[in-house]
């Protein structure tokens, strides 16, 4: 039996699509064997000042002369449009989903709550066809009331924020509304290219077989989440604040959101009698705090089914948890086995755009690899775009400061907002396999490129 090849080189373009996530594992074999692709995400939410118009498609196609107009497998992590928004199709087969389609993926990776064999309630996947369409009703249903939402926002658009540079109320429900609803499309195209003949489905969730094993020879890839209902009920629930995990302000930070200084006028003269402000916050913001938190609550639970995988290739450990947020990382983070593999990875990809509760301390402390600026140390990946989501007045900008400060400080920091040219869109890091055990020395930070259109 012949034995079965292992890479001798790998590449991460790394893609400045703003707010969102884009990356393409280019997998080099020694000849004759052909290289492999595996496109992680494909979505955005806003882009770069002078990126030029349509990005994503410029992205797509960037991506299909990248890996020769064949790739081996798709990995769409979760249905925000910030991550699959790219794989949306046109009626004119121009949309960059279209083109990602002409590359005829082997195999498409989902969460398996994604799974349109799964019922609306299910706590695993199923595979009948009733529950399948139970599913499809469900998520129609979510998206129909995220609309709903929007729409409501805009009737309300009198509640905002007296603070300058605060974000409005209606800011927030579209960013998170609109997040979770701009989809459909792209959700329809993963479905095909999975159903396509030759190809593959994989609906996964922690500890199953990601599908790309066969595709990958000489790769370990686990799957370390998002857990099944059946597994854990975390993922239902998520908790505003938590010291010990959270990325939160420092104390004597800025005022928190609600606090008696929205109140307040310009030069922070008091508008409103003091013993008055409460009665007065809530009079204006009991509704439109209660149809955000709802929006928020379908934006939380779609972030705590992101897929998280973890590549492992001749001792160079690589994490893509997509937008895993702490109720997804529990799960994973209470087994020993998996804190000792976690504990040695090489490359990190930011989760969830450097937000709160994406990189939990107890994972981040794992990290043998984090240290001072020196030779050995961890690659962080930030894919992200200021000033979208959140605001520092209020402690909720991503990325959050204090996180942004920790990878800064004990990692090697390759943010995409640092790639500020009209052209460099995409930023290759070169990892030889040829050495026998990972060394610094071994990964190559390129200078950005402009995209191959």
């Amino acid at each position: 039996m012949a034995k079965k090849p292992s890479p001798v080189g790998l590449t991460l373009f790394v893609y400045q699509v703003g707010f969102g996530d884009c990356f393409l594992l280019q997998f080099q074999y020694p000849a004759p064997h052909p290289t492999r692709h595996v496109l992680v995400d494909l979505g955005s939410t806003a882009s770069p000042k002078n990126a030029g118009e349509k990005l994503l498609l410029r992205v797509a196609k960037d991506v299909r002369a990248r890996c020769g107009g064949k790739l081996d497998a798709v990995v769409a992590t979760h249905r925000h449009e910030d991550h699959i928004g790219g794989f949306a199709t046109n009626r004119t087969g121009t949309a960059p989903g279209d083109v990602i389609a002409s590359c005829k993926p082997d195999l498409v990776i989902q969460p398996w709550t994604e799974d349109p064999a799964a019922a609306r309630d299910a706590l695993k996947p199923t595979q009948t066809l009733a529950a399948g369409l139970a599913h499809i009703a469900g998520l129609r249903a979510m998206q129909g009331f995220a609309s709903s939402a929007v729409e409501e926002a805009r009737r309300q658009t009198q509640v905002g924020s007296a603070v300058p540079g605060r974000r409005t109320f209606l800011e927030d429900v579209e960013f998170q509304g609109l997040d979770a609803i701009k989809n459909e499309s792209a959700v329809k195209n993963l479905a095909r290219m999975g159903r396509r003949a030759g190809a593959k489905a994989a609906y996964v969730h922690f500890g199953s077989k990601s599908g790309l094993e066969p595709l990958l020879p000489g790769v370990k890839i686990q799957v370390l989440g998002p857990p099944t209902l059946e597994q854990t009920d975390i993922i239902r629930r998520q908790r505003e604040r938590d010291e010990a995990e959270y990325w939160h302000l420092q104390p004597g930070g800025a005022p928190a959101a609600g606090s008696a200084a929205e109140l307040r006028g310009p030069a922070g003269r008091q508008e409103i009698p003091e013993r008055h402000q409460w009665i007065v916050r809530q009079a204006l913001s009991v509704r439109a705090e209660t149809l955000y938190q709802l929006v928020r609550a379908l934006d939380n639970a779609m972030n705590n089914t992101s897929v998280i995988l973890l590549f492992t290739v001749k001792g160079r450990t690589l994490l893509f948890p997509g937008d895993a947020q702490i109720e997804n990382w529990s799960y994973a983070l209470a087994k020993p086995e998996v804190r000792k593999k976690l504990a040695k990875v090489h490359l990190y990809k930011v989760g969830h755009h450097g937000s709160l509760n994406a990189t939990p301390k107890s994972m981040w402390n794992l990290f043998q690899h984090r240290g001072p600026k020196g030779a050995a140390r961890l690659t962080s990946i930030l894919s992200t775009l200021g000033d979208k989501h959140g605001d520092s007045l209020s402690g909720t900008e991503v990325p959050r400061t204090t996180l942004k400060k920790e990878l800064d400080a004990h990692s090697e920091l390759l943010s995409t907002q640092d790639m500020r040219s009209k052209t460099a869109l995409v930023k290759p890091i070169v990892l030889d396999l040829t050495a026998a055990k990972w060394t610094p020395e071994s990964l190559k930070i390129h200078d950005a490129q402009p995209l191959l259109e």
